[in-house]
């Protein structure tokens, strides 16, 4: 396994993450077995860093992941990282919604802190032009996201906190350049490389605005999702979860999906679509680590296994 250090929190995190999210299934799923078994290959394969939420199957990835790692006795140390989502219609104080929803997700995890705090909610000029998005001033005025987080981590319930870089570019740059954040996590494939070009973006995608050479000017780590497009790059049918999400639609599934089709034609026969995908996000500079949601210790080995083009050499 390859580690890079998580900018300037100095981790060393492995170069391909554990996502714990629902386009896969598993860790949202019922099956504990299969749970377990993923996890103890992917801690076996290197991987020291494990994503999850509670919106990830209404806490269910937490649990799940909670149970699985605690099963574990883990070599090296593993970071687990969640977020929090500000709900739009919620009346309580952003304060206290952050601090319960971290509560319960530490509850979740069957952990004292986790090393890292996301905010889950994109970032738009106004209140909600995209889903559940908010606005710079709730993150950054007095009060708000930052200032939280910042008492959760004097508290030592978390270690350090990040972003979801969605949004507008301009109001993401906002909070990004304010340096109240240790990382974020963004987009970044080979079908929409916009969080780190300043490329034109092709008709009815989303402009990421370069933001990871803010990131990079800031020393930001940076996680890259979405890196197989929830699995369009793959050829794989749409999950479940991409049929019913607003935050990337099946309409955006299938546009990569007809787009990933010609690049498969381009890149012929000498490399895997896996592989071309994730050796794309990891060839940015500023990109610490990419996010994959794993299905089966095939999977992982697959990637990061013996005699794969992550294997710990």
């Amino acid at each position: 396994m390859q580690y890079r250090t998580l900018g300037r929190t100095r981790i060393k995190v492995s170069a391909i993450s554990f996502g714990a999210g629902p386009v896969s299934g598993l860790m949202t799923g019922s099956d504990a077995t299969a749970q377990s078994e993923v996890v103890a290959a992917a801690v076996e394969a290197g991987i020291n860093w494990f994503d999850t939420a509670p919106g990830y199957g209404a806490g269910s990835s937490e649990a799940n992941l909670g149970r699985a790692l605690s099963e574990i006795k883990p070599a090296q140390p593993i970071h687990i990282a969640t977020k929090v989502r500000i709900p739009l219609d919620s009346t309580e104080p952003i304060s206290d919604f952050i601090r319960r929803s971290v509560e319960e997700s530490l509850q979740r995890s069957k952990v004292s802190s986790v090393t890292l705090l996301q905010l889950h909610n994109g970032i738009t000029a106004g209140r909600g032009e995209e889903p559940a998005s908010i606005t710079p001033d709730e993150i950054l005025a007095r009060g708000g996201v930052a200032d939280t987080f910042d008492r959760l981590r004097d508290e030592g319930l978390i270690l350090h906190t990040g972003l979801t870089g969605t949004g507008q570019p301009s109001a993401m740059k906002t909070v990004i350049r304010s340096g109240r954040f240790d990382t974020v996590q963004t987009p970044y494939n080979a079908l929409n490389p916009s969080a780190g070009t300043m490329s034109p973006v092709r008709d009815g995608d989303t402009d990421y605005g370069n933001i990871l050479a803010d990131c990079a000017e800031l020393r930001m780590g940076v996680f890259a999702i979405r890196v197989f497009a929830a699995g369009a790059l793959l050829g794989q049918v749409p999950s479940a979860h991409t049929l019913k999400t607003l935050y990337f639609p099946l309409e955006l599934y299938q546009r990569d999906a007809a787009r990933a089709e010609q690049l498969r034609v381009e890149l012929g026969d000498g490399e895997s679509m896996t592989e071309f995908a994730v050796r794309f996000a990891l060839s940015h500079s500023a990109v610490s680590s990419a996010i994959i949601g794993f299905g089966s210790p095939w999977h992982v080995g697959e990637l990061v296994g013996e005699g794969s083009f992550l294997a710990k050499k």
